[in-house]
């Protein structure tokens, strides 16, 4: 009898059933994956955008080329030493005006003229008045000529015994009453002259000139306008004609906070900058410091001369001073600061801060604030020199928030 044929069947190979728990913890492992990647995509979906912030670096005060440094840095004002605005020493209406903005005028010039017809007609009254007073002194003096003749006539007759004692004793009185009269005379005269030389002045004074020599800056009055060197009539009464300024007498006034006036001293070397010329560096030096203190501001007013007048420095321009100190001078040492704009301090929780961005996130510092001068804030502790600051930190930004930086 022959084998059995093999079948399909046969060649089927067996394979050993899976674990019935497999399926379950490839199913839980899926299912916790899902869930890793919904939650990572759900907190991207939710989280804070970054804060958007200008920013700015923290610097070291700048060192000169003669290798000073900087102590102190303060702003301020040019303004002159010697300005006036010029009026009149009497009230009358202006007739002309000879001045106009921008001017130089020179010391004793014509600036203006008053009305002066009262005072003209005045005056000719008192010339009258004194060459009337004049003539009458001269016929006084004929009179007392005679009166002088007639007594040495009875003096004659008297010491011959030819005249009474009566016409010498009457001759004699009406010599001294000539005389009298005379010295009345002489004083009404005197009068009369004071008389005339009062109404001069008064038309000299009609006549406004310029105190020192100067640039007109304003022009106050226009003919036809009363002035008058009080005020006077309300509105419709200037008190001035122009203002003079001497250029010549140009300087800086700062106010320092009096907890840094230790670190400035006459002839101290300073650096000038005006806004307007913001990349010209002006030399300076302290000229002096005034001895008293504003109680208001706490601060004490300290005078800086220009090394160099130039005609772009103008009267009432802002400016920023950089007070130096030359090295090597023997002084006391200054700490190491830095310096920030103002716009970076806040004050939180009753402490100074600043926001400083390292990674991309904000950092909050408390700092130690020395004084403070133009845009500028002294920085004495809590920054250093080249990192990067918020400015006008918003109130929504806190320590380690994420930030973006704003570039202009």
């Amino acid at each position: 009898m022959s084998a059995p044929k093999p079948s399909l069947d046969d060649l089927r190979i067996e394979r050993a059933a899976p674990p019935a728990g497999r399926p379950r913890l490839v199913l839980a492992a899926a299912a916790a994956g899902i869930a890793a990647v919904m939650a990572v995509i759900f907190w991207w979906a939710t989280r804070p955008a970054p804060v958007a912030v200008h920013t700015a670096l923290a610097r070291a005060p700048s060192v000169s080329a003669t290798g000073e440094r900087t102590v102190l840095n303060a702003s301020g004002y040019v303004t002159a030493r010697r300005a006036a605005t010029v009026s009149s020493k009497v009230t009358g209406k202006v007739a002309e005006v000879l001045v106009e903005e921008g001017m130089r005028i020179q010391e004793g010039q014509v600036l203006a003229r008053l009305d002066d017809t009262n005072v003209r007609a005045s005056l000719q009254l008192a010339l009258a008045q004194a060459a009337s007073a004049r003539a009458a002194l001269a016929e006084t003096r004929v009179r007392l000529q005679e009166a002088d003749q007639d007594l040495q006539r009875q003096v004659d007759l008297a010491r011959d015994k030819v005249a009474p004692q009566a016409d010498f004793d009457h001759a004699q009185a009406d010599d001294m009453a000539m005389r009298a009269h005379l010295a009345q005379q002489q004083a009404d005269l005197a009068v009369a002259e004071r008389s005339v030389a009062v109404w001069q002045q008064q038309l000299d004074d009609t006549v406004i000139r310029a105190p020192f020599a100067g640039i007109a800056t304003s022009k106050d009055a226009q003919p036809g306008e009363m002035v008058s060197p009080v005020s006077a009539g309300g509105g419709f009464t200037r008190t001035g004609i122009c203002t003079i300024v001497d250029m010549s007498s140009l300087e800086i006034e700062i106010d320092v906070n009096e907890s840094y006036i230790n670190r400035v001293e006459p002839g101290q070397p300073v650096e000038a900058t005006l806004d307007a010329y913001p990349d010209w560096r002006i030399p300076c030096h302290v000229i002096a410091i005034i001895p008293t203190a504003d109680r208001d501001k706490s601060t004490v007013k300290v005078r800086v001369g220009f090394e160099k007048l130039d005609p772009r420095i103008l009267p009432e321009m802002a400016v920023k001073v950089a007070f130096r100190e030359a090295a090597g001078a023997g002084s006391a040492p200054v700490a190491p600061v830095v310096l920030v704009p103002k716009a970076a301090v806040q004050t939180r929780d009753g402490r100074d801060v600043v926001f400083v961005v390292r990674g991309g996130r904000a950092e909050r510092r408390a700092v130690t604030l020395g004084t403070s001068g133009g845009g500028d804030a002294e920085i004495r502790a809590g920054v250093a020199a080249g990192e990067t600051i918020v400015l006008d930190p918003p109130k929504e930004l806190t320590d380690g928030a994420a930030v973006k930086e704003i570039i202009p």
